[in-house]
């Protein structure tokens, strides 16, 4: 069983539980995930960690309420414990030797793409980073992203909060002001992440998104490469 620690409200849908696993936390790093189920009867879920505290022994993550798992995980609280908290598991995000990245997230996206641009920020790479949502309501992190990227934009779809428009019109103008990225690692929605692609693959810059389904809980990061290194319409998957 694995003790819930804490738990705080991030959004009006979404919530960060800390969870008691010291050999997770020990372990883990930035883009893998974790495995768990609330309860035998439950159905297994995998999440992405979004943070480790190797004092505490605690592995964080972020989850959105979507479906009936998500709604019983989110009855549980703090002193409640989890059946299964299976991890570290997949490959973490390659970021050695980079220079200069733009990590652009999207919602709930956002507790994934933090700890890769923290990651980035702590190894010495200047980091660029547009994160993107519907409205104020369901602005978080903004504050952490701020303090460890050189560049932060903030996108809402109705201007309520930051910049009125899409991830992409950031991109777009952080790209034609000259930035040239050793890569872009965008994590979010899938269309968000699509039209990401389409964009970079306009300028040339490797590319690399997340793709996390629920259903037979496969985890991959896909990268697309330069063209002098594969074909145009090829992707990696690793």
């Amino acid at each position: 069983m694995y003790l819930i620690l804490d738990k705080k409200k991030m959004t009006s849908n979404a919530a960060r539980i800390d969870v008691l696993a010291p050999l997770v936390a020990k372990k883990a790093l930035p883009g893998q995930f974790v495995m768990l189920r609330t309860g035998e009867h439950s159905e297994r879920m995998p999440f992405t960690i979004h943070d480790t505290d190797l004092v505490k022994g605690s592995v964080s993550i972020v989850y959105q309420v979507v479906g009936a798992g998500t709604q019983e995980l989110d009855q549980l609280d703090v002193g409640d414990s989890l059946l299964d908290f299976v991890g570290p598991l997949g490959r973490a995000v390659e970021i050695e030797g980079l220079k200069k990245v733009c990590v652009v997230g999207g919602g709930v996206g956002c507790a994934i793409a933090y700890p890769v641009a923290k990651a980035l920020h702590d190894m010495g790479c200047e980091l660029h980073s547009v994160i993107g949502f519907r409205n104020q309501e369901l602005v978080f992190l903004n504050e952490e992203f701020g303090a460890v990227s050189k560049v932060l934009r903030v996108m809402t779809d109705d201007g309520s909060f930051g910049e009125k428009g899409l991830v992409t019109d950031a991109l777009q103008s952080l790209i034609e002001a000259g930035h040239r990225y050793d890569r872009v690692i965008t994590i979010g929605p899938l269309v968000m992440m699509k039209f990401v692609s389409l964009l970079t693959k306009r300028y040339d810059i490797p590319t690399e998104v997340s793709m996390n389904p629920i259903h037979g809980g496969r985890h991959r990061h896909v990268r697309r490469l330069p063209a002098d290194r594969c074909r145009a319409d090829q992707v990696c998957l690793r």
